[in-house]
């Protein structure tokens, strides 16, 4: 195993007493639409975790991999203007998370930050979500991902 998606399962463990059957792939999971092939679920099942800057706050959105996260509805949720939220620095990322873009999971992040989960995500029995690479990817159902990230769920997606 991967040592970062080691590192993810240990932190699940440690932290949460939660044990993820971390799934890795040669070809990636880089994408939703290659993380629903690799898997073999649909791409809607593929629980994205993209960072976002809000203001001067980092927050982690849980998408579905067959949505986009709205910026706009974003910064409704965290009462900034739409034109200070858009894609974090990868730098910032790294920082704030402790992983780096394409492996982000929903949890186990270095510093507290407001979570929020995609409702399309809480009609399916199981998702996936990055394991710590962009190769890394473990089920959980999306109950157990909202209880684990301490997230709200709420409606990110683009229209």
């Amino acid at each position: 195993m991967h040592p970062r998606a080691e590192e993810f399962r240990n932190c699940a463990r440690e932290r949460y007493d939660f044990d993820p059957d971390v799934n890795e792939f040669e070809d990636g999971t880089k994408t939703a639409a290659d993380a629903a092939r690799a898997v073999g679920c649909d791409v809607a099942q593929i629980a994205s975790a993209i960072a976002v800057r809000a203001g001067e706050d980092l927050v982690v959105c849980v998408t579905s991999g067959a949505n986009r996260v709205d910026m706009g509805k974003v910064a409704a949720l965290r009462d900034v203007d739409p034109s200070a939220t858009g894609m974090a620095d990868p730098v910032a990322i790294r920082e704030t998370l402790g992983w780096s873009i394409g492996g982000v999971p929903p949890f186990c992040h270095d510093e507290a930050v407001p979570v929020y989960l995609d409702e399309t995500l809480v009609d399916h029995g199981t998702v996936w979500a990055a394991a710590g690479t962009p190769d890394a990817v473990f089920p959980i159902a999306p109950e157990t991902l909202r209880e684990l990230a301490d997230a709200a769920v709420v409606d990110l997606a683009e229209e």
